[in-house]
């Protein structure tokens, strides 16, 4: 490995997924002394992408997508990179890495076009394995020379999740200091099978009040379809649509619990070790071997059944199936 290497990271989907890509940064710092690691992303990840200490560069994809072909290729020149490792693999970012000319391009060899733009070639299956979704990520590292194994505990100490934002004072006072805060949040932008309106709503019925100060987050767009949640609990403190992406992280920082499907909001409380419960479908690739969150108080609920007769339809019983008494045990737990 050359000296102070400068490494890009290309994630360009999700929040939740690149949650989970961001301890390859920390395992980078620790293993490459005076590496630079420059992420690139989309703009509605920024947020989360300058909550971790081991990244030291955001490179926009949404801004490079402005610019010409010419002016992208001197984009990516300009960062003097050594390395990329296309994580989520994008076809015409590897084709734009290898015109940029980076010495080191790593892909995996189930895309075509890596076999022409990447130099590097890392053979992996993410559908078929039974590795965590951040342990798959991992794999990517063996071109740097780093082949260590890392459990999902392990991983959980290289978020680097350090540079916090500040809760504004609004938004601080909605939190009543004498209870465990809770914040539901039961939409997943389609991304998950979700446990269902009628669950949250038995389980803001059964938690205790006098113990319990209960919120619900999502988008405003989330808030429409959860409308009729919020109007049936007064009780609760309504989030949905009322917080940036910052701040709803720092709100996340500033309570208890969190509980979701599988959700960027989720793995976001589980990498600040809030204790995050997922709630899961036990079907393949979206069981919780692959999707869990992982942090030190992290948890799971996933009934032990095949639940292959939900494949085809987002309506999954399986996870509606979750006992509200279960996500209670694990809150108080």
């Amino acid at each position: 490995m050359q000296n102070n290497p400068v490494i890009i990271i290309s994630r360009t989907d999700s929040i939740g997924d690149v949650v989970l890509t961001l301890p390859m940064a920390g395992i980078i710092k620790k293993n490459i002394p005076g590496s630079k690691v420059i992420f690139l992303g989309r703009n509605y990840t920024r947020d989360v992408i300058h909550l971790s200490e081991h990244v030291d560069e955001f490179l926009s994809y949404d801004d490079v997508l402005k610019l010409n072909a010419k002016e992208q290729v001197d984009a990516f020149k300009k960062l003097n990179a050594t390395h990329i490792i296309h994580v989520f693999p994008v076809r015409e970012i590897a084709v734009l890495s290898k015109k940029a000319g980076i010495k080191n391009r790593i892909g995996t060899t189930n895309r075509l076009w890596h076999w022409f733009t990447c130099n590097t070639r890392i053979k992996l299956s993410r559908k078929n394995s039974d590795l965590h979704e951040a342990q798959l990520n991992t794999k990517l590292l063996v071109p740097l020379g780093i082949h260590e194994e890392y459990s999902t505990f392990e991983l959980a100490n290289h978020y680097g999740f350090t540079k916090l934002p500040e809760l504004e004072k609004r938004h601080k006072d909605l939190i009543d200091q004498n209870k465990m805060h809770v914040i539901l949040h039961p939409k997943s932008k389609g991304s998950a099978r979700e446990w269902g309106l009628d669950n949250f709503s038995k389980l803001i019925n059964e938690l205790d009040k006098k113990k319990h100060q209960i919120f619900v987050s999502g988008t405003a767009q989330e808030g429409e379809l959860v409308n009729a949640l919020i109007h049936k609990h007064p009780e609760v403190v309504d989030l949905t649509g009322k917080l940036s992406l910052q701040q709803f992280i720092a709100f996340i920082n500033h309570c208890d619990a969190l509980i979701a499907a599988s959700t960027g909001p989720l793995h976001i409380a589980s990498a600040l070790e809030k204790k995050a419960i997922g709630l899961f479908a036990p079907m393949r690739p979206i069981h919780p071997g692959r999707w869990k969150p992982i942090g030190k108080h992290a948890e799971f609920l996933v009934l032990n059944k095949n639940c292959s007769d939900c494949r085809k339809t987002m309506d999954c019983h399986c996870i509606r199936e979750i006992e509200t008494r279960a996500v209670i045990k694990l809150i108080e737990k």
